[in-house]
């Protein structure tokens, strides 16, 4: 490295495990030592979906009962694997603990996806990158199932970097997340979009960064996916990110929604700067109240809107396909894959593929 460019490094820095992990997005996982990784290996061939379709036909169950039998026959080494979660699934009921009574705070989605996935298990996908975005492994009722969520709060940033917003997708984690996508249709592996999304990053930064390209990398890769796709709305849903979550207008084989979803292109208050803006501004500035016709606008619009992004509303008019307590979730995700996968495909909503790849429509 001195003699190419005159620079000194040392090896870990320059491309060790935490470099390519955490850093350049090269490698997807990170092992302790070669028992664990030949116990990775094996975890990941154990779980490629050639028998996806097979488990859907099994009686409620019997994919669970398939799965902890490989898992004994794998031996204890793949449960030591790094990332893989060891923890008991959350009860049901402690979903109604875990989402905020105001719908702009923060939790931890991990807890929301304990508490749906069997065992509480996920094994994420590049874990260490974007953390605003949850990639991963998973089964629910035995089936296989790529995991993709939004993460809230504030995301703890790599060294010299700025703290990220959870529920907004950076260009780092619009790619990994098409990256993954990619990968599950490859394999063959349903998708389940778990939403509480607030839209794309905006601004300066993310425009020099490529945010545009990036994010239409991943709308790009959710809609060509010719796998099965779900998606759970808990929380919010609104934005471009809406859409790149297999948004309602994608035509997702299932929507299912939390009474607590909020699903719309901009959130109310978004909505009332875009049109009401300068007019809040020059009040503010001035010290002065807004003119009645533009407060009983603003209260109207807030109004509106919040009437507009309830669940209830998207459900009547047949934008979601169902209102799910948090306590029967599984039981209907179950449900939706086990249909969707009695359905050979391709899984790509009113789109069709071109005669040359081989489809027909």
């Amino acid at each position: 490295m001195k003699g190419a460019t005159g620079q000194v490094v040392d090896s870990e820095t320059l491309g060790g495990a935490s470099t390519h992990t955490e850093i350049s997005g090269v490698a997807h996982y990170a092992l302790d030592n070669d028992q664990a990784c030949i116990a990775k290996i094996r975890d990941l061939i154990e779980r490629l979906p050639i028998s996806s379709r097979d488990v859907a036909l099994f009686a409620r169950g019997m994919g669970e009962e398939r799965q902890r039998a490989s898992k004994n026959k794998a031996g204890d080494a793949a449960a030591k694997s790094k990332g893989k979660s060891s923890r008991s699934g959350n009860s049901a009921e402690d979903l109604y603990d875990l989402l905020p009574a105001d719908h702009r705070m923060s939790y931890d989605m991990h807890a929301v996806l304990r508490a749906i996935l069997d065992h509480g298990e996920i094994d994420e996908f590049q874990e260490s990158i974007a953390r605003e975005m949850i990639c991963g492994d998973a089964r629910i009722d035995g089936i296989t199932v790529g995991v993709i969520a939004n993460q809230r709060g504030l995301m703890k940033a790599r060294e010299g970097e700025k703290p990220r917003f959870g529920g907004i997708i950076y260009t780092e984690s619009a790619e990994k997340v098409a990256y993954f996508i990619d990968r599950c249709d490859r394999l063959g592996i349903p998708l389940l979009f778990v939403q509480d999304v607030s839209g794309f990053m905006v601004g300066t930064e993310a425009e020099q960064g490529g945010i545009i390209r990036a994010g239409a990398r991943f709308v790009e890769a959710m809609a060509t996916a010719r796998v099965p796709k779900i998606v759970l709305t808990v929380n919010h849903a609104s934005g471009a990110g809406y859409y790149a979550m297999a948004g309602q207008g994608f035509d997702p084989d299932f929507i299912l929604s939390w009474p607590t979803g909020r699903m719309a292109v901009m959130e109310g208050e978004s909505a009332i700067q875009a049109v009401h803006g300068p007019a809040l501004e020059a009040a503010k500035k001035k010290g002065a109240t807004l003119a009645p016709d533009v407060a009983t606008a603003v209260d109207e619009m807030r109004a509106d809107y919040e009437h507009q992004l309830d669940a209830r509303y998207a459900a009547a008019r047949g934008f979601v396909d169902a209102i799910v307590f948090p306590e029967n979730t599984r039981e209907m995700l179950s449900l939706a894959l086990r249909a969707t996968l009695h359905n050979p495909g391709p899984h790509l909503g009113p789109f069709v593929l071109p005669p040359h790849l081989g489809e027909t429509s």
